[in-house]
């Protein structure tokens, strides 16, 4: 680790011991004030830091709402695994969850198919966005302002003649998936690929994650992998319950 951001990172510690001016940053960091104001610049510009009007430091909200969103995404992982295998098991397809994080929809879980054609993912890994069946579903939960703000900023790759082909009928999308309360990705991404998802959804109503199923139409059609949308949903509503604290844990019916 360089020595700027092994500083930098010593910074946030100290903070959580309580707002600290200056010097008092400088001195646990045995720097000169102009290098300590050149570190607590950086992080406030990132919103790791905040500087009050006693012209005192402390850590920003911004650190707070990054290490919220890391917690709520591990429990929703941990919540749903149990129903993701569970699906699996059913099903015998692939089956995902992911979040929305920093402008990205990334994988944060999976279940591999039983059968011997796979779909080339991983946890971590960001999913295509203008057309996967979970980015449509968590994009779809965002308020119009933000929805529209993102989708002129996007690209659209023509993955396949399938895929989404503009801002606008993305945007139609998005407003069909947030009606029906369920998305799809037909062949968008790769032809041969189709996936069904559905939401999962917070105390507050709002979507936290999104799961999906997925298969290649040699093992099912495209009509086929639809049929199973009253499972999938079952799925999510279950992993909702129980992420919302509303039932306790159970097996998906």
């Amino acid at each position: 680790m360089s020595q700027t951001v092994d500083r930098a990172l010593s910074i946030l510690p100290l903070l959580a011991e309580g707002p600290a001016d200056l010097g008092q940053v400088a001195d646990r960091l045995g720097v000169h004030k102009s290098t300590a104001l050149r570190l607590l610049r950086t992080l406030h510009e990132h919103g790791l830091v905040h500087r009050q009007s006693d012209q005192r430091y402390r850590l920003g909200a911004r650190l707070f709402a990054l290490a919220q969103q890391a917690v709520e995404s591990l429990d929703v992982r941990e919540i749903a695994h149990p129903h993701l295998v569970a699906l699996n098991e059913k099903c015998g397809h692939t089956v995902h969850l992911a979040v929305h994080e920093e402008n990205e929809v990334l994988y944060i879980d999976k279940v591999e198919s039983r059968y011997p054609v796979r779909m080339y993912s991983r946890i971590g890994k960001p999913v295509a966005i203008t057309v996967a069946a979970v980015a449509k579903l968590l994009l779809a939960d965002l308020p119009e302002p933000e929805r529209r703000a993102l989708a002129v900023k996007l690209d659209y790759p023509r993955y396949t003649a399938r895929s989404t082909p503009d801002a606008t009928a993305f945007l139609a999308e998005l407003a069909k998936v947030r009606e029906q309360g369920w998305a799809t990705d037909l062949g968008g991404h790769e032809e041969s690929i189709n996936c069904v998802g559905a939401p999962v959804r917070g105390v507050d109503g709002r979507v936290v994650a999104a799961m999906s199923v997925s298969a290649p139409n040699v093992v099912v059609t495209a009509d086929e992998l639809l049929a199973l949308l009253p499972l999938v949903r079952r799925t999510a509503d279950a992993i909702s319950r129980e992420y919302s604290g509303q039932t306790p844990a159970k097996e998906t019916e």
